[in-house]
């Protein structure tokens, strides 16, 4: 699976978004600025939250809600089986999301840029994340979108359920190839 984990940088205060750990990321993040906080947008996505949060001295804010800094977070499920937030950043029109949006080839169908989650493309969270006009995109699974998010989003919105078919056939791809390799 492609995971990506960002750090935004806000007055000089760094927010690390669902971090992977790895060799030099305690050191970029402190080189971008003040640790602030270690936010983690899906229930699910522990990934390296904790850990990093209790090197970089700084609280661990598991699904948050309301204001953070000088993000939103936007409730985009809140189910047992499924908690996520987005992170919505106003100021820049910086949207990040967790898994109901993403870029990688098993979320893609055909030449999409951006798609709603497979288990959200019958009803995407139009009504949490529709209002927004974002310029920037970050996904936790794939690329983040950094040209024309607001229409990419739309059209994640718009093409969802016509492209169950041809997204169904991309993660099968996706998937043999990552038994293949």
């Amino acid at each position: 699976m492609q995971r990506c984990s960002h750090a935004l940088v806000a007055d000089g205060r760094v927010w690390v978004i669902d971090p992977v750990d790895g060799e030099g990321v305690e050191e970029r993040i402190r080189a971008a600025g003040t640790p602030a906080g270690v936010l983690q947008l899906l229930d699910r996505h522990n990934r390296d939250c904790v850990a990093l949060a209790a090197r970089l001295g700084v609280r661990h804010h598991l699904v948050p809600q309301g204001s953070l800094g000088p993000f939103a977070c936007i409730a985009v499920k809140n189910r047992p089986s499924w908690n996520e937030v987005a992170l919505w950043w106003p100021d820049r029109r910086v949207l990040v999301c967790a898994d109901a949006l993403g870029s990688a080839p098993y979320y893609c169908a055909g030449n999409e840029r951006l798609a709603v989650h497979p288990l959200l493309r019958l009803r995407p969270p139009r009504r949490q994340l529709g209002g927004l006009k974002p310029k920037v995109i970050l996904c936790g699974h794939g690329e983040g979108i950094l040209d024309d998010a607001d229409a990419a989003l739309r059209e994640a919105f718009n093409t969802s359920l016509r492209r169950i078919p041809g997204q169904a056939a991309s993660a099968l791809r996706a998937w043999r190839a990552s038994r293949a390799g």
